[in-house]
């Protein structure tokens, strides 16, 4: 792992915090760089986002290097980020939009970034999900890329009301393009039950928010297979996101245990329940 060298501080090297994650605190920001703990999949991610900037991909952090305190260090994106429970601009349909045309420069850039190796962690590391082993009941699609898988409203840099950049690639690894465009669907329609809707969110009404998944797929450019796909999917992914948040509560604790104990698996299985009884009208809006 590269050292920094500390040439994007800029004059002002003071310590301001940034908001903290779900799971993952002591993130500041120094000058134009930001400081985040190091995990074990820091070098797997430092490497794809150095594909990234190697693509000609603008729209994600630049890996920087480690620093004397051992964090990692990244480039400062500037613009607004969404808070926890997003604020109601973020439902805006036009940023929604944006939101899908981003995630597709991203998957295109990312394409062929590990291919040879099945996508295996490069040097030996590791991605997220091989943190936590756990058996789940439906196999996880096989891989087409490495991606980011945690878009959420969170994590994406807003300028001038449109997606700029993504943040926070923690979660990133071996994926489809389909899983990953249904990931951010979930956050940003959001897909659950009304009552798991965001706090102030102004969409509330159940085929406004499903006309919101085609709003992501439009956007994106998903084609007709991947949107017959996603119905089922959607639900699938309920009992495999069921047992990986149970299994990181036990075996990473901290804000895995916290996210649990306040019932995020008891909303996955809401979430479950709604995608079944709501799964026709999705497929209906998505090809209509």
């Amino acid at each position: 792992m590269r050292s920094y060298d500390g040439r994007a501080d800029g004059p002002d090297a003071a310590e301001v915090a940034l908001a903290a994650g779900d799971v993952t605190e002591g993130v500041v920001r120094v000058g134009g760089t930001v400081r985040r703990p190091a995990q074990p999949q820091s070098p797997a991610v430092a490497a794809y986002l150095d594909h990234l900037e190697a693509a000609g991909f603008d729209g994600a952090p630049r890996f920087l290097g480690r620093d004397g305190q051992g964090r990692d260090v990244l480039t400062f994106v500037p613009g607004d980020v969404a808070g926890s429970p997003p604020e109601p601009w973020a439902a805006d349909a036009e940023l929604l939009a944006s939101v899908g045309r981003l995630l597709r420069r991203l998957h295109d850039a990312s394409e062929g970034f590990l291919r040879e190796s099945g996508f295996a962690a490069p040097d030996g590391g590791v991605w997220r999900r091989q943190l936590v082993p756990v058996e789940v009941p439906v196999p996880d699609p096989e891989p087409e890329l490495v991606c980011h898988l945690d878009v959420t409203p969170q994590n994406v840099v807003v300028r001038g009301g449109r997606a700029a950049a993504l943040i926070d690639f923690d979660l990133a690894g071996p994926g489809t393009r389909l899983l990953d465009v249904y990931n951010t669907a979930m956050h940003w329609a959001p897909l659950g039950a009304p009552e798991d809707v965001y706090e102030g969110w102004p969409v509330h009404d159940d085929w406004a928010r499903l006309e919101r998944v085609r709003i992501l797929a439009d956007a994106y450019g998903l084609d007709e297979e991947a949107r017959e796909a996603m119905p089922d999917l959607a639900v699938s992914r309920c009992a495999s996101s069921w047992h990986r948040m149970k299994a990181s509560a036990e075996q990473l604790g901290g804000g895995w245990a916290r996210m649990w104990e306040e019932g995020v698996g008891d909303m996955i299985l809401r979430r479950e329940g709604w995608l079944k009884e709501h799964r026709q009208e999705m497929l209906d809006i998505l090809l209509g």
